[in-house]
């Protein structure tokens, strides 16, 4: 059975890719000139309980007269036992987000104290600031996926996603936002699998935020080294002089078998964050190679 399931992971995998690559190669950055900047960019932060509750939620509110341009989270203490069922930022396609919600459900019990911390990346008032979704479809395939994307003539600052009915039994294997290193991103792929086998319906809501241009908008990556050892990390930094709006991540050949515990950009309440790390554990022991990617949004500030 276990055979199957990973031969059916991996064919649903490489379509996606496949089809992934045909969005991105249509998708080219907005023609219209520049408009805006990221004054004012820092990280704040929140964190939850520490107790061994099944489940856990908190949220990061930017600074009064601030709004959110990205967001990340970080797990402490599950190290691959709990998983993050929201990333989710406020707002709406009229209304610029303010805040971020993160949401994680032990994947199996597990005794252990753990919490979870929210990111919110947050800068002065940015024109045509929204947040869109997109969301999958709703059944009990192991695989879903989704692209949001932003309205025309906006670029993507940050990124969230939504799983909704899995309970910890589905994780989110990417949330890569498109463009390049001399591109700017204007949509986010989620992808997510079950991490175990369960017939639960269940679906993934994609989150893009969005804004008129800014500039040197792109997206630039790195990615971990390729083995089967249960940890892996990666950190991306912004090209010199820009700084971090927002990030993604994509894990790659581990198809439901690994939790990114921890999507952690830099900064604090005074500096401006720069960088991105994104760091998996295999939720299960699992003999695949398999590597992380990180993904970072950076402007001219």
């Amino acid at each position: 059975m276990r055979d199957q399931k990973e031969a059916r992971r991996f064919g649903a995998r490489a379509s996606v890719v496949v089809l992934g690559l045909a969005v991105t190669a249509a998708v080219v950055a907005p023609a219209s000139p520049a408009s805006a900047a990221v004054p004012g960019l820092v990280r704040i932060s929140a964190t939850s309980a520490l107790n061994s509750n099944d489940f856990r939620t908190v949220t990061a509110t930017c600074p009064v007269g601030k709004v959110l341009t990205g967001t990340g989270y970080q797990l402490n203490g599950a190290a691959g036992e709990a998983v993050v069922d929201d990333l989710r930022p406020n707002g709406g396609p009229g209304t610029a987000p303010t805040a971020v919600t993160v949401g994680a459900f032990e994947a199996d019990a597990f005794a252990g104290d753990w919490s979870v911390s929210a990111f919110a990346i947050c800068a002065n008032p940015v024109p045509g600031l929204v947040r869109v979704a997109a969301v999958s479809t709703n059944s009990s395939n192991d695989f879903r996926t989704v692209t949001a994307a932003c309205p025309a003539g906006k670029v993507l600052t940050g990124t969230g996603f939504e799983l909704t009915g899995a309970t910890g039994e589905a994780v989110v294997d990417d949330l890569r936002p498109n463009g390049g290193s001399a591109t700017a991103p204007t949509s986010v792929n989620v992808g997510a699998f079950e991490a175990d086998a369960t017939t639960l319906n269940w679906d993934v809501t994609a989150y893009a935020i969005c804004a008129n241009p800014l500039p040197g908008l792109v997206r630039v990556s790195a990615v971990s080294a390729n083995s089967s050892a249960d940890v892996r990390s990666v950190t991306t930094t912004c090209p010199g002089g820009k700084v971090l709006t927002g990030a993604g991540f994509e894990v790659n050949g581990a198809t439901g078998e690994v939790v990114v515990d921890d999507f952690r950009p830099s900064g604090g309440a005074a500096p401006a964050p720069t960088f991105v790390t994104a760091g998996g554990f295999e939720e299960d022991a699992f003999a695949g190679n398999w590597d992380d990617t990180s993904y970072a949004i950076c402007a001219t500030p």
